[in-house]
């Protein structure tokens, strides 16, 4: 219903304080105020929502029989009620916004890191050992010192390179960014020492989202590798009430310390996006860990 320009609510918002209107009031005519006396109301007053210094919405009470002369000041007191609970909603949303652009910045500065990393000392690596390679099958076989020297060159060459990619997967996997969280997950579990089953939806989410759920997931099977000596894990995800579930489950002995250093990181990271996580130990075994990541509130790309 539209707003009259001569209804109640028009003139609070215009002048910022509160007013009110009786029957015999001339103005009283507008569709606001029609509608109103038609359903038998007598008398109206209204006062501003007022919050950070500006307008936000008006309240306004009717009433059969003629309001008391102080009503839209009593009103006030409770609008003053309704701003500080707006505004505090208000604070946390644009607190959770800010947060959630932290993270997708500091995710894009890891698929920054990743690809210098790659397009530059990775690949100098790999021309070094390839270098190397190609000495050492030059050298004849009564070289002596070369031979080792140049054995021992690429050996230590090797270990850097493979040192590298290690630390390039581990801030921000390349089939993470190319093939998803699916891809992403794939590539974990094909370093897992025990079977890992997987159901991962192939569409693609906003990268923050995915991201976070990749860390939730690697942290979570980390645990699994090295601490519960179980036999087999499975990883699930699905989208449901625009929100990514993730759980990882595993058949080992328990224990996992949810106040750890790792998961307590996670749930910075989760809280941060307006997420939930979740770990749970049965005393007869085993351990959930559990996400919900909001698709809708925190997919803010960098």
């Amino acid at each position: 219903m539209a707003l009259d320009e001569i209804s109640l609510a028009p003139r609070v918002l215009r002048t910022g304080r509160p007013a009110r209107k009786d029957h015999d009031d001339e103005d009283a005519a507008g569709r606001v105020g029609t509608t109103g006396s038609a359903a038998g109301a007598r008398s109206a007053a209204g006062t501003p929502i007022v919050v950070d210094g500006e307008v936000w919405g008006v309240m306004i009470a009717t009433s059969v029989e003629p309001l008391p002369e102080d009503i839209e000041w009593r009103i006030g007191e409770f609008t003053e009620l309704m701003a500080t609970a707006i505004a505090n909603i208000d604070a946390r949303a644009k607190l959770t916004a800010s947060r959630t652009r932290i993270v997708a910045a500091a995710d894009e500065e890891r698929r920054r890191v990743v690809r210098d990393l790659h397009d530059g000392a990775q690949q100098r690596l790999v021309h070094t050992v390839i270098t190397l390679k190609l000495a050492q099958g030059a050298l004849r076989p009564d070289d002596g010192n070369a031979a080792s020297l140049v054995a021992e060159a690429l050996e230590h060459a090797q270990h850097a390179t493979d040192e590298l990619r290690d630390l390039a997967h581990g801030i921000l996997p390349a089939a993470l960014a190319r093939g998803g969280l699916g891809a992403g997950v794939e590539a974990l579990a094909s370093r897992m020492p025990v079977p890992v089953t997987l159901e991962i939806p192939t569409e693609r989410l906003p990268g923050t989202i995915e991201a976070t759920a990749y860390f939730v997931i690697a942290e979570a099977l980390t645990n699994v590798a090295k601490h519960a000596r179980a036999a087999s894990a499975a990883v699930a995800a699905w989208v449901e009430d625009a929100t990514l579930r993730v759980e990882v489950r595993d058949d080992g002995v328990g224990g996992a310390r949810a106040e750890g250093a790792g998961l307590q990181g996670l749930r910075d990271r989760l809280e941060a996006l307006d997420g939930r996580l979740q770990v749970e130990c049965p005393v007869d075994g085993g351990t959930l860990v559990a996400a919900a990541i909001p698709i809708l509130t925190s997919a803010v790309e960098a």
